[in-house]
């Protein structure tokens, strides 16, 4: 190593003060932004329009409706798939509008949120 040790461009104390500020800011921005995408809602249907599920931004199951003119004793297994695919669709909008969301503040960096 070179006398006099590291020789970049940040100050000895470590990250300067304005880079400290915008770090914080972008925190706050993050659990703000985080905080609201969490209390939206987000609902799917599959089976065009028959189950409809809703979710929180928290990927909990808030709401589920079914069609009772489709409740076929004898097709289950076709409900079954229906309810999957409607929550499955639920969540992967809440997840994708929580992605959206962070990469508007971190400008597309992945903080594995």
């Amino acid at each position: 190593m070179a006398k006099g040790g590291f020789r970049g461009s940040m100050p000895r104390g470590g990250m300067n003060m304005n880079m400290l500020k915008q770090a914080q800011k972008m925190q706050q921005d993050l659990l703000k932004i985080q905080e609201e995408l969490e209390n939206k809602e987000y609902t799917a249907s599959a089976g065009g329009g028959v189950v409809t599920a809703t979710v929180s931004g928290k990927r909990e199951l808030m709401a589920f409706e079914i069609d009772p003119d489709v409740v076929d004793p004898e097709d289950v297994e076709m409900l079954q798939d229906m309810v999957i695919a409607a929550v499955n669709e639920a969540l992967r909008k809440a997840e994708s509008a929580m992605a959206e969301g962070m990469s508007k503040i971190t400008g597309g960096i992945n903080l594995g949120f």
